[in-house]
């Protein structure tokens, strides 16, 4: 849950607190509330407009992007951030179905380096490093063969002991191993591949023959990131190496290893994927603090920008469509004849706790500053009208740029309200029966 929809759940359980002291059963505020929430929900319907997706003007979305990320801890860098969750979400979308598809967007973060060092991979990056040290560190036109089978001789899966008791078993043993870490390495070149991605580890001997044919491999490769290996390069997981095919191969443009600075620490980056549309957030920072904190913060401004991708109308901020609503459950609560009309009232009074606590933050007299701006909406007929926080000299928010999805804008109401009722169902369970006025 937003800051948003927790100060407005916060406001109506104080409203209906005061509602229940003067015995209005809790039942009855629930319904008020659903009314009011119904009334505030079409009201932003009404004043929202329709925002221009368009993927040769990215700059709209920037902006909107660069709304979400001003008051978070990378708004020193926010419009970098910004383009960089406009491109991602650029990359995945789908506009036909108007969806976006999260999975293909990896979020990977690395202490180390500055917020401005972070950049979006069209591609994939793993946090593993190449097998053995005197691989090549870059593989270009990279045919990728997908394993879940590690590079070892097979084992009888029931419980099994083996004796060695002279050099001539030993050197049998070894003999045995070494034609199967072959036979297995000549079946993935004989693909035509020329790296290997596996899931499970293998040891020195495995590891050093792979060297001496000439194939890099990656190995303990965890199974989400071998999914969207899969994914991106367009390749088929294969769980045995008798099933490996060329068909079955991934494909990428470059696979190369980043080095952070004099660190040892090494990643994987797999570029110019097959599908093009699997994208990585590769976010730096000075602590694992800042790292996280910037996870968070770009995931927000992805989430905005795929709900404008789903739903492209959005409404003004700064308190304006919460005054607006407000008005609109005021003036609906006059027709209301039942008990519901004091929580209808309550609820538009709730509403108004975020342009309130938007213009104490930002300095103001909250009381004032609220009156003057909802007697210019009504006034001016302009629901556009909100808090001037920046101090910019003018309270349309039209005017500031300042927007927020109706879809995230909707959702806020919504939660609060069915929060803030669940909570009245458990008063209700206690509250006596003669209460039901």
């Amino acid at each position: 849950m937003d800051s948003e929809a927790t100060m407005l759940a916060g406001a109506l359980l104080e409203q209906s607190e005061k509602l229940l002291d003067r015995g209005i059963h809790p039942i009855r505020i629930s319904d008020g509330y659903e009314m009011a929430a119904k009334i505030a929900t079409e009201k932003l319907d009404k004043i929202s407009e329709t925002f221009a997706v368009d993927l040769k003007e990215k700059e709209p979305l920037v902006q909107l992007a660069m709304t979400t990320l001003g008051s978070k801890i990378v708004n020193r860098c926010h419009r970098q951030m910004a383009e960089i969750a406009v491109d991602a979400i650029m990359s995945v979308a789908d506009f036909d179905r108007k969806d976006v598809d999260f999975e293909l967007i990896k979020v990977e973060g690395k202490v180390g380096g500055k917020l401005e060092d972070t950049m979006l991979v069209k591609g994939v990056v793993v946090d593993k490093d190449m097998s053995h040290p005197q691989m090549p560190k870059v593989v270009k036109d990279a045919k990728i063969a997908i394993l879940t089978c590690p590079f070892e001789p097979p084992k009888p899966k029931t419980k099994h002991k083996l004796d060695v008791t002279s050099v001539e078993d030993y050197q049998k043993l070894r003999e045995y191993e070494k034609e199967k870490f072959e036979s297995m390495v000549q079946m993935v070149k004989e693909t035509g591949a020329n790296l290997v991605i596996c899931q499970w580890g293998f040891d020195d001997e495995a590891n050093h023959l792979l060297l001496q044919r000439e194939l890099p491999a990656v190995r303990w490769v965890g199974g989400p990131e071998i999914e969207l290996i899969a994914i991106a390069t367009g390749g088929r997981i294969v769980p045995r190496f008798e099933e490996l095919t060329q068909e079955k191969l991934g494909k990428a443009g470059i696979v190369r290893e980043l080095s952070f600075g004099t660190t040892r620490e090494r990643m994987l980056v797999i570029e110019d994927c097959h599908n093009s549309r699997a994208v990585t957030i590769f976010i730096r920072g000075g602590n694992k603090m800042i790292v996280e904190e910037a996870k968070r913060s770009i995931h927000d401004a992805l989430c905005v920008i795929r709900n404008i991708v789903r739903d492209n109308r959005i409404v003004y901020g700064g308190g304006a469509p919460e005054i607006a609503a407000s008005l609109a459950v005021q003036e609906a609560a006059e027709s209301i004849s039942t008990l519901e009309q004091y929580a209808v009232r309550s609820f538009a009074e709730a509403l108004e706790s975020v342009p309130l606590a938007l213009a104490e933050n930002s300095g103001l007299s909250p009381i004032h500053t609220l009156a003057e701006v909802k007697s210019r909406q009504v006034k001016e007929k302009n629901p556009f009208l909100g808090i001037d926080c920046l101090r910019k000299g003018t309270n349309d928010m039209k005017a500031q740029h300042v927007i927020e999805t109706l879809t995230a804008k909707k959702q806020q109401i919504l939660l609060a309200t069915q929060l803030v009722r669940m909570i009245l169902k458990i008063d209700d369970i206690r509250a006596p029966n003669d209460m039901y006025m």
